[in-house]
Formats: C-alpha cells, structure tokens, sequence
C-alpha cells in the first residue's frame, strides 16, 4: 500500500513544474505527509482523552484541520469533491493560509519540546513547490489513503520513508550526505551500546539514522516500563543540523518512528565557541558521520583551538568536547585523518588518543558510501583515559561494494563478534600507543597479515582532491591580481 502510493505520488511530482529533483521529492512528500499524520496523532489522542474521560483541546484549528480542507468526506467516507478545494483555490488556500498559520506555531508553542514548536519550526523551514494545484489535489489524495493508526503501519511507514531518504543519497550530489548505510549505523549503535537513561547525541543529524537506529535498539533492549517509554521520548535523543532539508527529513524520520518532538535543533553546530560548553552540556553517547571535504570560515575555525578547514575535524574536536568523562563515542571520518601530515592532523590525533581512549578502529572499504568516493574509517572511543592499545578491523569483502550491491548487515557481523574480545585475526590487529611516532603520531591502517600491502586511493577520491586544489588555486590567483 504505502510503497505504491510512494511510487505514483514522486510520478506526479516529476511532471509537476516546480519539482526538479529527488531532494524535491522527498520534501514536498514529507510536509503533506507530516500533515496527514498530525491529523491521525490527534484522533488517536482524543480517542485516549474520550476513554480517561478527558478534555482533548485539539492542536490544529478546525479550518487548518486535514478533514476540513484537504479531504473533507461525504455521508459514503470518501472525499466530497464538492467542498474540497482544488486547482487554483488549493494551492492560494495551502500558501497564503495554511503555511502562515502552521508557521505561527514557532512562537506560540510552551516550549520547543513540544510537537507544537516542531510543527511551527518545520513550516518555517519549508515551502510549498508544487506549482500545480491539480498535481497538489493528486497527491493529497494518495495520501489521505493512508494510515498511521496500528503499530505495524507505523513500521511499515518508516521502513519506506527510509527507502525514499536513501534513494534521495544515491541520486548524488548533495543529497548522499543525508544518508549513511543503515546497517553500518546498526553495527556502530551495537558496539558503543547505548543504554536507557543516557543522553544520545549527533552534532551532524542529516536524516537522524544514528537516532533513529539507536532508538530501535533501546526500544527492543528490554521490557520497557513507563518511566523508561516516557525517557526515550523525552530524554534520550538530541541532534543538531544545519541545513534546512536535512533537518525537516531528519525530524520527520524520528516523528514517523515514533518520537513526537525529537530534540533536533536547527543550527550550524561548528558555531558553538568549545569554551562555552559546560557540563550540564555533555552527552553520555555520540554517534555521528559528521560530513567532510567541507572548508569553514576563518571565523568558525576560531571556535576551535585546533584550528583547520576541514570540517569533519572541527565536528571531532567537537565531539570529544561535548562527550561526559566516561562516554562513549561511535564517528564515521576519512581514513586519511590516520596518516595526514598536516599540523592540524597530527595536533588532532594527539588530543584524541591523550584526552581519550581510542580502543577500536574499523577500516572501512571503498563503495560503502554510495557515491561519496572516500574511504572511511569508524573511531570507537571513550572519553577519561589515554589510549594505550587500539585494536584495528579491516573490513575486507570478496566483491566491490556500490549502488546495486551496498553493505549489509553479515558484511559487519565478524567484526562485532571479534570487537568483543579485540582478537587477532587474518583482518584484525592491535598496536600499542607506545610504539607509535611520537612526533607524527601516525595511526595508519597497517595490516601485519597482509605482506606488502599496497594501499591505493580511489579515483573519486583523487579526482574530488584535484577539484579541491584547482578551486583553490583559483583563489589564490584572485588573490594575487588584487595585490596586482
């Protein structure tokens, strides 16, 4: 049902003027879909309110009301094609009154962990692209079909809101940034093992998979009580994003699962100054693919007292920051930051490995990131005590990995059960901090297995660092004829 009604609504989106793109795709779905499941959250909660013989006060306005203007229903149940608006008239009712009365929510909302301030802060981000308002009817009318009431909808609903995020990373271009491979996400939530009552943080959110990820796995970790349900609601998950798409497909991502007013906030992360972090600040858990190749501002990088371009090493210094004496940490970078020579690098690797204990090291393989064309690493740490030993996995598959043939779950699965123990094997090894160069404090993947190993670059890494040194040579040369 859902996936079918997927399918024909992005049809009429892609003939639809004011759609170009999977990104459009995806967003102009999301806020008509976030609107039929506002209208499905409050009938569930009146119903709740009726039962206890309680008051419900409605959230939405009668005349904002789904059941008013998008799909109002004759005696029979389906719509009345009479009183509901289309062409012209719906397209002027959803722009000039809807989204401004939605948007109003922002500043009339208790407080922003409320599904009220979500709503206003998503309305805020957002527009309506749908140029047709005949298109607009089509989709609104797919959507009223259907249901978010039974647990296993709601299941369903998120597995393919999922599927739509991750055909929107691998349309390419900017849009594979908001998506990391579910079941790397899943092996990294399994080895720092969350548990109910830490706070769970993800300063680079995209489409919340860490938290989302990490919700599921506390939700099946035990039985929960009331007290526990009430926690993971509330008190569990925070995130930060800081591009507007991201952040409205990561809320309604976590909302689908089943948070109602996820902690995302809407801001660039790297603008918080490190000496403003108190204690009260810090989380017990941080999962993250904080996204790289970016270049921050020279006043960003004053934030930071190591200071760099890179912005995957900023989110790092970041992280090691925010994260309380005994957390754990689970972040996706570029396996270059192992080996780089650069001050920045060697400054960042000594903080990380002094001010934390670097236990684990799993070494990626090129294609696990549809499209990116880097080679990453996951950085498994806990922060307190120095590291002394770090056990390495590297991830060494019999086929390329790419669109049609991704990562799976059986890929990772000897890697946990060796990260368990940190045993020696044909892919595992473990080096002492001591051994290492003190000055370089290079921690290169270096399999003692594997005899005269050749690591070699993928082409779209080298090609991605050509395009980097060529748009700064570009610069400089600006430069230089303004001197001139």
């Amino acid at each position: 049902m859902f996936e079918q009604a997927f399918k024909n609504i992005d049809d009429i989106l892609h003939k639809d003027a004011g759609c170009g793109s999977e990104l459009d795709y995806v967003e102009q779905t999301s806020w008509i879909l976030f609107l039929k499941y506002l209208e499905d959250l409050e009938k569930e909660r009146k119903i709740k309110a009726d039962l206890s013989g309680l008051f419900y006060k409605e959230i939405i306005e009668k005349q904002y009301q789904w059941e008013f203007w998008a799909a109002p229903k004759s005696k029979d149940g389906k719509i009345d094609h009479h009183k509901a608006l289309s062409g012209d008239d719906l397209k002027d009712f959803v722009d000039h009154k809807l989204f401004p009365y939605l948007k109003k929510f922002k500043t009339s909302a208790e407080s922003p962990n409320t599904i009220e301030y979500k709503i206003g802060e998503i309305f805020n981000e957002l527009k309506n692209k749908v140029q047709s308002g005949y298109n607009l009817r089509e989709i609104i009318n797919i959507i009223d079909g259907l249901r978010f009431r039974s647990k296993d909808e709601k299941h369903e609903m998120s597995h393919l809101y999922e599927d739509k995020i991750k055909n929107m990373g691998n349309a390419g271009r900017n849009g594979g940034e908001y998506y990391t491979p579910r079941p790397l996400i899943k092996t990294i939530v399994k080895v720092v093992a969350p548990s109910i009552g830490n706070k769970i943080y993800d300063g680079a959110a995209g489409s919340a998979g860490f938290l989302v990820e990490a919700f599921e796995y506390l939700k099946t970790s035990k039985n929960l009580t009331t007290k526990d349900a009430e926690t993971l609601q509330k008190n569990t998950f925070y995130g930060k994003e800081k591009k507007s798409l991201a952040y409205i497909i990561g809320t309604m991502n976590m909302i689908l699962h089943g948070i109602e007013a996820p902690n995302i906030v809407h801001t660039n992360t790297l603008s918080e100054n490190l000496e403003d972090i108190q204690e009260k600040d810090r989380y017990n858990i941080i999962l993250a693919n904080p996204p790289f190749g970016g270049k921050e501002r020279a006043e960003v990088q004053q934030n930071f007292p190591i200071k760099t371009g890179e912005t995957a090493f900023l989110f790092l210094q970041h992280f090691i920051k925010i994260l309380k004496a005994g957390g754990r940490a689970g972040v996706v970078i570029k396996n270059t930051f192992l080996s780089n020579t650069d001050n920045a690098s060697v400054s960042l690797r000594k903080m990380l490995i002094e001010s934390c204990n670097l236990h684990t090291v799993l070494d990626l393989p090129g294609g696990t990131f549809t499209g990116a064309g880097v080679k990453t690493i996951v950085l498994f740490f806990e922060k307190g005590a120095p590291a002394r030993k770090i056990w390495y996995y590297q991830l060494n598959l019999d086929r390329n990995l790419g669109k049609t043939n991704p990562l799976n779950e059986n890929d990772l699965a000897d890697f946990i059960k060796l990260q368990k123990t940190k045993e020696d094997s044909e892919n595992s090894w473990t080096i002492n901090i001591k051994d290492i160069d003190k000055e370089t404090c290079d921690l290169s993947v270096k399999n003692p297995h594997k005899k005269d190993e050749t690591i070699l670059r993928e082409p779209q890494e080298i090609l991605n660092e050509i395009e980097m040194l060529d748009k700064q040579a570009a610069e400089a040369l600006k430069t230089i004829r303004k001197i001139i």
